[in-house]
């Protein structure tokens, strides 16, 4: 009976322990957090467009850029001379096109409550 209920003062005891680390713990980094994060200035807030009409990128900053539309982009890549360079240009264009994308279906569902 007393080694039973040493095991189940000895087991209360370090839980209570473990629950006070935590308690005073959490309250503890709180008060270290800073009051308001902010994300870097280049962070992109907000894609809209498409890949016909063009992209525009919006940055956290306030800052935005509007790349060139896909058709004009893959003008530009035969202006390669190699063939080899020109493809290599075409895959970028297409993957640039598809991440913007599927970016901006990111942020929409990011946005969304």
């Amino acid at each position: 009976m007393t080694r039973t209920f040493h095991l189940l003062a000895l087991t209360l005891g370090i839980g209570c322990g473990l629950l006070m680390g935590l308690t005073v713990g959490a309250g503890h980094a709180e008060t270290r957090a800073p009051a308001a994060w902010e994300p870097p200035a280049h962070t992109i807030v907000a894609v809209e467009g498409d890949k016909a009409n063009g992209f525009g990128i919006h940055y956290y900053d306030g800052s935005s850029i509007y790349p060139p539309t896909d058709s004009e982009a893959l003008a530009e890549c035969g202006e390669y001379d190699t063939r080899v360079a020109r493809v290599r240009c075409r895959t970028e264009v297409r993957i640039w096109y598809r991440d913007l994308g599927q970016l901006k279906l990111a942020l929409r569902y990011a946005h969304h409550p």
